[in-house]
């Protein structure tokens, strides 16, 4: 509880009224005069005071609304200023919320639930494939042809299917469209996929590579269970180190 002091104004009248009353009735044209003038007005002030004191009053505090520290935090998070990228990787930042907000305008509008979950598929894709670019720009030379071809031709498809959907005219050219258009977007989904694992072929390459070294070393210590002067397995070991063996051979990269 908070306790408010309202100060009167009518003491202020009063002061006003003197003044007043004093230019219509007595001289003011001496300094004497402003002088008397005042010190009646100081008067008139102080007894205004007495009369009609300034009040207060107990005020209860304004309980704040449920969640508005949160919503406190995202003010201040969106006035935060936006990371700086490079120009070329800006560009792709750029491209990436303009398709994303219109892969979203266009799932609102498609009511078909198959093309409904493609587009989803193929939102959550993009976001990553270009979130992987922004971590390693070394990437950006690997998505040009999708950034310049295959993102914006799908667009016009699902763009050019919206606006025959929306019709809700059926005939031989609408239907036929819109069939060419909800059979390719498979193909579309799984482009995308293959999109997104081919920016991750040197990390595979690099990690294929250290399980091999390190299989070599374990099995030239002895850690592998392997006696790698005599080539034969250890009772306690072979099992393991066979295992080992295949699972080594088993690893192949696909691009």
């Amino acid at each position: 509880m908070n306790h408010v002091k309202v100060k009167s104004v009518l003491p202020i009248y009063f002061v006003g009224a003197v003044w007043l009353l004093w230019s219509l009735f007595l001289p003011l044209y001496r300094p004497i005069h402003f002088v008397l003038a005042a010190l009646v007005s100081a008067v008139a002030y102080f007894l205004g005071k007495i009369i009609f004191p300034d009040r207060g009053y107990t005020v209860n505090p304004v309980a704040q609304p449920q969640g508005a520290p949160q919503a406190a935090q995202t003010q201040a998070k969106q006035a935060e200023p936006a990371k700086k990228y490079p120009p070329e990787i800006q560009e792709v930042v750029d491209e990436r919320n303009r398709a994303i907000s219109e892969f979203k305008r266009l799932n609102n509008s498609i009511s078909d639930p198959q093309i409904s979950s493609q587009i989803d598929h193929m939102e959550v894709t993009t976001g990553k494939i270009i979130d992987a670019v922004v971590d390693t720009p070394s990437k950006l030379p690997q998505i040009k042809k999708f950034m310049s071809y295959y993102l914006p031709t799908t667009m016009k498809l699902l763009n050019a299917y919206d606006r025959m959907d929306s019709t809700g005219a059926s005939g031989v050219n609408i239907d036929g469209t819109k069939g060419k258009i909800r059979d390719m977007l498979d193909t579309v989904c799984k482009a995308f996929d293959k999109q997104l694992d081919s920016l991750y072929g040197a990390e595979a390459l690099d990690v294929s590579t250290d399980i091999t070294v390190m299989e070599n070393l374990l099995a030239q210590e002895g850690l592998a269970g392997m006696d790698i002067n005599s080539g034969n397995a250890s009772p306690a070991g072979g099992a393991g180190s066979a295992a080992a063996a295949a699972r080594s051979d088993d690893i192949q990269l696909h691009f």
